[in-house]
């Protein structure tokens, strides 16, 4: 399969599904889930927004990575979850309704964040002489089509059409794991000889990245003292990542054009699935997990 054709169509039609389904079962009484658990998302949000990245910045800075490799890191951490926390929230038995009105959020915040994280990590780890960033404006616009356009599309059918929204949603769910399986099967095949060779570099901060963010997140509600299910979904809304954003951001001609750059994606979300198995597993086998 033509690289290009992976790279430009397939990684950002595959978002455009995923962020589709998750709005088909979106309404206008979703956001008001933050005057329901207005602690619970307001804290969530700040995590997912402010706190990840802060902690891509430090361990980019922490661990021995190339200046491309760094900004990689950090681009991981600018990408909330995603549609991909919503589903694990639910297998993890968490509160679903928060981990999709936090989805639902983050994901119309990053469309003007992610610029502003990414050209900071440009600025901060990338040479003088390299002049690359991205324009705000274009990226804000190009960000909004895959990420905000399907929202509403998704939005405006479960309005006015909520059967037939019903039936689309539970068909796009599972399209939609099917489609990024093998999606991650592709990109893991094209991009082997690379993946080899960072996979080692990589593997401890990209580890390190999905570890520690959900170590926030569940330290951050136990602090909280939240519900059992508002902690469980917090903790993977902070402590997962949207590999399928970060690759596009990192590989779209249009937009930073450099595809050594979406790597620690690709890394991160071979190892995410195990951290996140792991705190499933432990949340299904132990109902008490934090304290109410």
């Amino acid at each position: 399969m033509d690289s290009s054709f992976l790279t430009t169509t397939l990684v950002p039609l595959s978002l455009f599904i995923i962020i589709l389904g998750m709005g088909l079962g979106l309404t206008i009484k979703d956001f008001k889930q933050i005057l329901v658990e207005p602690k619970a998302v307001i804290l969530g949000l700040l995590a997912q927004l402010v706190m990840v990245p802060i902690v891509g910045f430090i361990l980019a800075f922490i661990f021995p990575l190339s200046p491309e490799l760094a900004v990689g890191v950090v681009l991981v951490a600018a990408c909330p979850g995603g549609a991909t926390s919503n589903l694990l929230t639910y297998l993890a038995k968490g509160n679903v309704a928060l981990s999709v009105t936090l989805t639902a959020f983050s994901s119309l915040v990053t469309v003007f964040s992610i610029p502003l994280v990414v050209n900071l990590a440009l600025q901060l780890f990338l040479d003088e002489a390299v002049d690359l960033r991205l324009p705000f404006v274009k990226t804000v616009i190009r960000l909004a089509t895959i990420v905000i356009l399907p929202l509403i599309i998704g939005m405006v059918i479960k309005s006015f059409r909520p059967s037939v929204a019903s039936t689309i949603e539970k068909g796009v769910k599972w399209f939609s794991i099917a489609f990024i399986t093998l999606l991650v099967v592709l990109l893991i095949a094209q991009e082997w000889d690379t993946l080899h060779r960072y996979l080692f570099s990589l593997g401890g901060v990209t580890l390190s990245l999905s570890m520690v963010t959900m170590a926030l997140g569940f330290a951050i509600s136990v602090l909280a003292r939240l519900d059992v299910p508002s902690t469980r979904s917090i903790t993977i809304e902070v402590g997962i990542q949207s590999t399928s954003l970060a690759w596009t951001v990192a590989s779209l001609p249009s937009l930073l054009n450099r595809p050594v750059m979406a790597v620690p994606a690709l890394v991160y979300g071979l190892l995410m699935f195990g951290t996140s198995a792991g705190f499933i597993s432990l949340a299904r086998r132990q109902p008490s997990i934090t304290s109410q």
